[in-house]
């Protein structure tokens, strides 16, 4: 019941857009690779240096399907990539921290749109 609830939590906070792809949809994925937001997310996580590594391979390699889906206008292959991201990092983290990392990734994308609606009013 939990992974179904989780499951449409992701859902619904990464919905699929109806138009071409935004590249804002998917912007903080691209934050991940940043040195400090890596250190800090690292640090939020309380990973050690395997899942570090781990974690900033698997940042570069979605960092990397998301510039070809986006140069494609490929919706469904940038939440291939999102999801990809999102496995990898179960795979990779704790329970506790994966929880950790998905409500990071919430609120952040939560905030960004709050940003993003105070700026067009």
């Amino acid at each position: 019941m939990k992974k179904i609830l989780s499951l449409i939590v992701i859902l619904v906070a990464f919905g699929a857009s109806v138009s071409a792809v935004n590249p804002s949809d998917y912007s903080i994925f691209y934050k991940l690779n940043n040195a400090g937001t890596f250190s800090s997310i690292v640090r939020y996580l309380d990973a050690d240096k395997e899942q570090a590594d781990q974690l900033k391979y698997v940042f570069s390699l979605t960092e990397n399907k998301l510039n070809s889906s986006l140069k494609a206008d490929n919706e469904n292959s940038a939440q291939k990539a999102l999801m990809f991201n999102l496995a990898n990092a179960k795979a990779i983290l704790s329970e506790s921290q994966y929880r950790k990392y998905l409500t990071m990734l919430n609120v952040s994308v939560y905030n960004e749109k709050v940003t993003l609606l105070a700026i067009n009013e």
